[in-house]
């Protein structure tokens, strides 16, 4: 990321939403830093927020896209515990990690935490989450503090540090797996002929090489 993009990405209000067509905040930043992108994507900015990016850029504000959304209050979501099925689907799609339970248990947001994204709407199968207004009539960063934005970062990026080592310790456990099948595999298939075997050796060696390559070219 170059310096106008961290400058622009430090300009966003770090709700993670995706209303601005990109997977992040980072990513919008640096689209728009590289011209890909308009100053006007950013529904929880709303109009200060453009301001902010047309000072940052030398471009000239304009009205919010309204393909992205609308500038709006700060809203919390609320998990109804009587509806709630223990899914672990908005807790998956929870950009920062505001979601607590697990399977089939009731799940609850950490109220600080949760930026209003509004991402664990539409994976929930009952329902059961409402967003609640918690900023009455203040909209875009008149009802998101600087404070807020900088610990929705923090928790942001340390998800994604997070996800990324799950990611590594389950590629790991499968490779293993792999290996000691490959290195018997008479014993773990049920096949005796031996050109299916040698057929299964074969399919098991070459993920095994994926995964060895993707393994060197991540530095794990």
């Amino acid at each position: 990321m170059n310096d106008l993009a961290r400058r622009i990405d430090a300009a966003l209000p770090q709700t993670q939403c995706t209303r601005c067509g990109y997977p992040d905040c980072a990513s919008y930043a640096e689209a728009v830093a590289s011209g890909e992108a308009g100053i006007n994507q950013c529904p929880p900015g709303g109009t200060e927020g453009i301001e902010r990016l047309a000072s940052l850029t030398g471009r000239s504000p304009s009205p919010l896209n309204p393909s992205n959304g609308i500038e709006g209050p700060l809203t919390l979501a609320v998990i109804d515990e009587d509806w709630c099925i223990g899914c672990t689907l908005c807790i998956k799609v929870c950009p920062t990690d505001a979601i607590v339970g697990s399977n089939k248990r009731m799940h609850t947001v950490i109220e600080p935490f949760c930026t209003g994204c509004e991402l664990c709407l539409p994976v929930c199968p009952v329902d059961c989450i409402s967003l609640e207004i918690v900023s009455g009539e203040r909209t875009g960063w008149q009802a998101w503090t600087t404070e807020q934005a900088a610990q929705a970062r923090q928790r942001y990026d340390e998800r994604k540090l997070r996800l990324a080592r799950e990611q590594v310790e389950h590629d790991r456990v499968l490779e293993a797996k792999a290996r000691m099948k490959y290195a018997d595999l008479e014993a773990h298939s049920q096949h005796t002929d031996p050109a299916v075997l040698d057929k299964k050796r074969a399919v098991i060696e070459a993920a095994l090489e994926r995964a060895r390559a993707k393994r060197l070219a991540s530095g794990a």
